[in-house]
């Protein structure tokens, strides 16, 4: 029988999802070095079309891991730290319980057999 995922570990698994692929995780790179970006300053240098992007940021977004502004005629992308933090926040708790695993592992192992 599995056990079921923790409800912060549900939460999280759109973040982890959106940020499974290596165009959007350069996106969110870029937002966390230069803060809100165009799609046109977010696709400069870049062999990737302003279309893909504006794709791959919709996909961020419904992760709610972005969010665009509009500043005067053009829309602005600025990401989302929270939703960062709390992907953070359920790797740690991963982390922890692996330890936790290999801890009682270690015990287990060194363990000295009854004769």
């Amino acid at each position: 029988m599995r056990k079921s995922r923790p409800p912060a570990l549900q939460k999280t698994a759109p973040v982890f999802a959106a940020l499974g692929d290596p165009t959007r995780l350069r996106l969110i790179a870029a937002l966390c070095a230069g803060g809100a970006l165009s799609i046109a300053q977010l696709t400069a240098g870049t062999a990737i079309t302003r279309q893909a992007v504006t794709k791959h940021l919709e996909v961020l977004a419904d992760a709610d891991l972005v969010h665009d502004v509009r500043h005067g005629r053009e829309r602005l992308w600025e990401l989302q730290p929270s939703r960062i933090d709390e992907a953070r926040r359920a790797l740690d708790a991963i982390a922890a319980q692996w330890d936790q695993a290999l801890q009682r592992l270690k015990a287990f192992v060194e363990r000295k057999p009854s004769s």
